[in-house]
């Protein structure tokens, strides 16, 4: 068993997303509407997937319909390949195998782990391939100018990989060819080493082990799990190590002015991480120096907790366990499974957790002003998920207050579906099924593994299902916000475009008008308040000229 599918096993459901819609929920305030349309099997990848094992692992999008996503799937020799598929203007084109990856992946045994873009058409991708002597080794391929280059071993790792088991993990792209990204190999003496590797001018250079870790993994098993970089070479990774003791810990780097610093436990976690089991999975950041990170840790009674980390101008402070999960888990075993940033001290981070009854819920904490609230049950999933069994799995946050997450659910029926649900204005909405997926699903087990907003309200996630021949497809769904239109009439102008923005309108055409009310205020609106129009419909506005002399 290679040492990726040793991590499947011991992490268990742990999704392996980055990068990461608001999905309306049904809140007070908010539509059960989803005006983006139902969930779609990936377009052409039913004509790729004649194995019958497609999934989508990771989705970016850098502006409304412009997203790039990937994944797994089993051709007709029931090889293990992969896919990219980019959508463009809202539409989503044809997937396309990884080129070059099945003259890579003699063996049959590939995998597209992450997806990222810095804008539409410029993006990276990675995971691993099984070469000719079924060894896993590590991958990238570049998108330029919307056009898929040929993948490539990550360069540096065939030194690096002398134990032959690598793959790429994470990788996070702040400008075209501006990239960073991260992984693990194992070494000659079969030891698994963590590494990062740049992309600089379109061109990646070689990787290396992550600078700090050798004098930290004395015990010799460590991972880049996550990478984020808001600016060209100024990015943060996190992930875990085995130090000399055989116990695992959890640690973070940053990157600055395109040079790696060395890598450092995460500060604080040793007090909290008593059982020495901890594990760095995700990290975001909306600036420079301005991060959040999660994970889990193991604390003196054996149980497994969620803790949170942030980096402020330049600084980790002190892990803390994430507030509220201590009420919720009450079985011992919670785990974060994104983390997402829309500003310096304005996060979102999500996971699972477990109840005396072993049963799965799926939670949400989010950050305001640098202060965590507490972890609470995604809103809405008690009463979806009646086999209780659900799992947040992604997180992603276009802007402050503005978020959205997707996981997985079972129902009365005992079958696995999607569910997806968005944070307007700071306040989570309910989730809801995925819309289309119970369609596509006849044999249930959907599951809504990536999210990503391009836009607050304007979104995309993708997944996987099993259909009527029980083979598993990948999917996709937009989804849009409504725009609820928003009483305006007696705002200042500027507060009432601030409004219409917030409703996920547009303001339309603006005229003045001799009118009663106020000088510069508004005095009339078209359509009227209320009204529910697709995203990013207009409102026209009357500003009065005050009363007629």
């Amino acid at each position: 068993m290679t040492r990726t599918s040793l991590l499947r096993s011991l992490l268990g459901f742990l999704a392996i997303v980055v990068g990461v819609v608001a999905f309306a929920g049904s809140s007070a305030g908010m539509s059960s509407g989803f005006a983006g349309g139902d969930a779609i099997e990936v377009p052409g990848a039913g004509a790729l997937n004649a194995g019958g094992n497609a999934n989508v692992n990771s989705i970016s999008c850098t502006a409304a319909g412009e997203c790039a996503a990937g994944g797994p799937y089993k051709d007709g020799s029931n090889n293990r390949q992969a896919f990219v598929v980019s959508e463009k203007k809202g539409v989503w084109g044809s997937a396309v195998a990884v080129p070059g990856l099945s003259d890579l992946n003699a063996g049959g045994g590939a995998t597209l782990n992450v997806v990222s873009c810095a804008s539409a058409g410029q993006c990276a991708a990675g995971g691993y391939y099984e070469d000719g002597s079924f060894n896993d080794q590590a991958f990238l391929v570049s998108e330029k100018n919307g056009v898929w280059g040929t993948a490539v071993e990550v360069p540096g790792t065939a030194v690096l990989n002398s134990g032959n088991d690598a793959s790429l993990r994470s990788v996070s792209c702040a400008a075209a060819g501006e990239c960073a990204a991260g992984g693990y190999y194992a070494d000659g003496s079969g030891k698994y080493q963590a590494f990062v590797v740049d992309e600089k001018n379109g061109v990646w250079g070689s990787a290396v082990e992550a600078p700090g870790t050798a004098a930290l993994n004395a015990g010799g098993d460590a991972d880049v799990n996550a990478v984020s970089c808001p600016a060209v070479g100024a990015c943060s990774a996190t992930g875990y190590y085995k130090d000399g003791s055989g116990g695992y810990q959890a640690f973070v780097a940053r990157e600055k002015g395109g040079v790696w610093g060395p890598a450092v436990e995460i500060p604080g976690l040793a007090a909290l991480n008593v059982d020495g089991n901890a594990y760095g999975g995700a990290v975001s950041c909306s600036a420079a120096g301005e991060c959040a990170a999660g994970g889990f840790y193991t604390d003196g009674s054996g149980k497994y907790e969620t803790f949170v980390v942030s980096e402020k101008k330049g600084v980790w402070h002190d892990a803390v366990e994430v507030p509220g999960i201590d009420a919720l888990n009450t079985a011992g075993n919670s785990n974060v499974g994104s983390i997402s940033c829309a500003g310096p001290g304005a996060c979102a981070v999500v996971g699972w957790y477990y109840t005396a009854q072993s049963e799965a819920q799926a939670w949400v904490a989010t950050e305001k002003k640098g202060v965590w609230g507490s972890a609470v049950e995604v809103p809405g999933t008690a009463a979806l998920n009646v086999d209780n069994f659900a799992v947040t799995e992604s997180v992603s946050c276009p802007a402050v207050g503005e978020c959205a997450l997707s996981g997985r659910y079972r129902d009365g029926s005992s079958d696995q579906e999607a569910f997806v649900a968005n944070q307007h204005k700071g306040v989570w909405g309910a989730a809801i099924e995925v819309p289309g997926t119970a369609a596509l699903a006849v044999r249930g087990l959907g599951d809504a593994d990536a999210i990503s907003c391009g836009a607050p309200g304007v979104c995309a996630a993708g997944g996987g299902y099993y259909d009527a021949s029980v083979h598993h497809q990948a999917f996709v769904v937009d989804g849009a916000a409504p725009c609820v239109v928003p009483h305006v009439v007696g705002k200042t102008l500027a507060a009432g475009k601030k409004a219409i923005a917030a409703a996920y309108c547009r303001v339309g055409r603006i005229k003045k008008a001799y009118a009663k009310t106020k000088k510069g205020r508004i005095a009339a609106q078209k359509p009227k308040p209320g009204t529910t129009l697709r995203n990013g419909s207009k409102v026209a506005l009357t500003v009065s000229r005050g009363a007629k002399s």
